[in-house]
């Protein structure tokens, strides 16, 4: 029986943050753990199946492995659920050569057959690239050009390492596989060669642009189209803009991780947008309307009822922010902060007077009459 999909099995989606895959694993750990279903086989593997999801997910290294092999990046001991990972890290740089294959050719060659005279993966890091925007550009979205600085292939070498006029030769060691055999008693173990670092060359002659290498770093603009609705943890993935992989591999991509600034008016509480706003202690016991700003930059009207008390929250629906991939919008809620009036001049006083005597408060009622 095929294993399901991590984010299926928590019941998330593929963009999760870290808080929403903490949320749904302890609530599917309370409803099927062992001591709360005590013979209940069903609940027990549900319980294992979260468990073993959450482990992969909850770590960023473990969970860019996921999404870009699936199940296959933990599979034959290769890193999975409690093991670790070769290469270097996510958001550092990726997950560099030697990774799952180095462990499990290491250990297992002889006997899985498929790791004879394999070079190493010359696929480049993924990167990642901070990018913090405004609350307004997040409701809006926007196309924004980026400056990164990345590993790029050399253009004197064409990538190769080699100097113009040479070219790198096979390495003697290896033969060119990039691996080499030693036998130690029962098992023939695989390690990479050390002659020429898994590569299956040796450069006799460097560039000299690149030092052999078959990179150089180079400063880059990128545009970047960030949807609108992003939020804090959003990830933008730019498909091959990372790390360029050497003497010819396929390059990283680059992950764009989107970061919202704080608003001086309003706060974010997911799709919706809280704010308040102050209201004249007579608009709210008479009641009116109010012009309301909106995250959209628009002003919105609200109607505020009689005796409205402090703290009271409205809702204006259709006004928070965008829904990702949904043709929708949150709401709006605005609290009410009523407004006492002070240092009012006579002419001011007498007018509150006479609304005084105008109206009679009835305690227990909480209104005027």
């Amino acid at each position: 029986m095929s294993k399901r999909d991590f984010y299926e099995v928590l019941g998330v989606s593929r963009d999760a943050d870290e808080k929403t895959l903490k949320s749904a694993y302890r609530k599917l750990a309370m409803e099927n753990h062992p001591d709360r279903n005590p013979d209940d086989e069903a609940a027990a593997e549900r319980f294992r199946e979260a468990s073993e999801a959450y482990d992969v997910l909850k770590d960023p290294q473990k969970r860019a492995a996921y999404d870009r092999l699936g199940h296959a990046a933990f599979e034959q001991g290769a890193g999975g659920p409690g093991g670790g990972f070769g290469g270097g890290g996510f958001g550092a740089g990726g997950f560099g050569a030697g990774g799952f294959a180095d462990i499990f050719d290491q250990m297992f060659s002889e006997f899985s057959g498929g790791a004879r005279g394999r070079q190493q993966d010359h696929t480049g890091n993924d990167l990642r690239y901070d990018l913090n925007v405004s609350l307004e550009e997040a409701y809006k979205g926007l196309q924004k050009d980026i400056t990164v600085t990345i590993p790029v292939s050399c253009n004197s070498c064409d990538g190769s390492g080699a100097a113009s006029g040479s070219k790198p030769s096979t390495c003697g060691t290896c033969g060119g596989a990039g691996r080499v055999r030693a036998q130690q008693g029962f098992f023939a173990v695989e390690r990479t060669c050390h002659a020429c670092q898994g590569m299956g060359q040796v450069i006799s002659d460097p560039c000299k642009s690149c030092g052999g290498d078959g990179r150089v770093q180079q400063s880059k603009v990128l545009s970047v189209s960030v949807p609108a609705g992003v939020d804090t943890g959003t990830r933008i993935r730019l498909a091959g803009k990372g790390e360029a992989g050497l003497r010819g591999g396929a390059a990283g991509d680059l992950y764009i991780f989107v970061s919202v600034n704080s608003h001086p008016i309003f706060t974010r509480d997911g799709a919706n947008i809280m704010s308040k706003v102050p209201v004249p202690m007579t608009l709210a016991a008479l009641g009116g309307t109010i012009d309301v700003p909106t995250v959209e930059g628009k002003m919105a009207r609200l109607t505020i009822e009689a005796g409205t008390q402090s703290g009271r929250r409205f809702r204006m629906r259709g006004k928070g922010m965008p829904i990702l991939r949904r043709n929708a919008h949150g709401d709006q809620i605005v609290e009410v902060q009523v407004e006492t009036p002070t240092n009012l001049t006579k002419k001011a006083e007498r007018a509150s007077g006479n609304l005084c005597r105008s109206w009679r408060y009835q305690p227990g009622k909480h209104q005027f009459s």
